[in-house]
């Protein structure tokens, strides 16, 4: 009668146990590699940089030529606000392309497979300096206040309340999200770069001039012209329609191209 030889496992099957899946990366880690990101190239490092000295020399410039009656908390924030405004948004653009532009998402998407986490790590570190940014000019501001009117003996003006502050931290809010955005849809750091500029100047210098001409444009241009209608948060006190006009705006030209773009990043395939 024959018999039926049984498999004896090996002494390496008999030990192997199996692996316990590994945690995912904590979310908070995330946000700080991304941070680190933000300033560990030569680009990012000297934007940040830039911010900083740009809004040292606008303080000394306020101090230096403006009229006595205009050292107010206004205008030393608005000077070091205004080049943050302009300059801030190309982090939050580096940030996006450089994962396609430097290849580093060959890295970045082996390390965390699931892209959603990233993503999410950028957007709320893009937010975060957009926050960070404007608790800095304001202080910056508030310490140009004190010095300018010691220096020229006069008394100390804080015209902006806290919901003047509160709008202009959400316009800057808005612009750094329009970088990600443009950033998000081109994955390109020149194109987005470029694109940026003629979203933010070129295309309200176009929409300025129409509405000068054509007075039906005239009526309609806050509902379609998103720098304008975001203009008005520079100004503070809102009114209702001012706020209808800024959220069917940004929905149009901020939202649905976001989702668009969150939609390509997801993907898209890094080479």
């Amino acid at each position: 009668m024959s018999t039926i030889a049984t498999p004896v496992p090996s002494p390496a099957a008999a030990d192997r146990e199996p692996r316990p899946v590994p945690a995912p990366i904590p979310f908070g880690r995330l946000v700080s590699v991304e941070l680190r990101k933000s300033v560990d190239t030569r680009a990012g490092f000297w934007l940040l940089a830039s911010v900083g000295i740009v809004g040292l020399l606008a303080t000394v410039a306020v101090l230096l030529w403006s009229p006595d009656s205009q050292l107010t908390y206004s205008t030393f924030s608005g000077a070091v606000g205004f080049p943050m405004t302009v300059l801030l948004p190309m982090i939050a653009i580096l940030l996006v392309t450089g994962e396609w532009s430097q290849r580093s998402g060959l890295t970045t998407f082996t390390l965390v497979p699931h892209r959603a986490r990233v993503i999410g790590a950028k957007a709320a570190v893009t937010i975060g300096i957009a926050v960070a940014s404007t608790v800095l000019a304001f202080a910056i501001g508030a310490v140009g206040t004190v010095i300018g009117s010691a220096i020229a003996g006069v008394d100390q003006v804080w015209d902006m309340t806290p919901g003047d502050i509160a709008s202009i931290g959400l316009a800057q809010t808005l612009g750094m999200l329009i970088g990600f955005m443009l950033a998000a849809v081109i994955r390109n750091s020149a194109g987005a770069i470029v694109a940026y500029f003629v979203y933010s100047f070129v295309l309200s210098g176009l929409t300025e001039l129409l509405a000068q001409s054509q007075d039906w444009f005239g009526d309609l241009r806050p509902w379609v012209d998103v720098n304008y209608a975001q203009a008005a948060l520079f100004d503070g006190n809102l009114t209702s329609a001012q706020w209808a006009h800024l959220a069917v705006t940004t929905a149009v030209w901020l939202v649905l191209p976001l989702a668009v773009g969150i939609r390509v990043l997801m993907r898209a395939e890094v080479k």
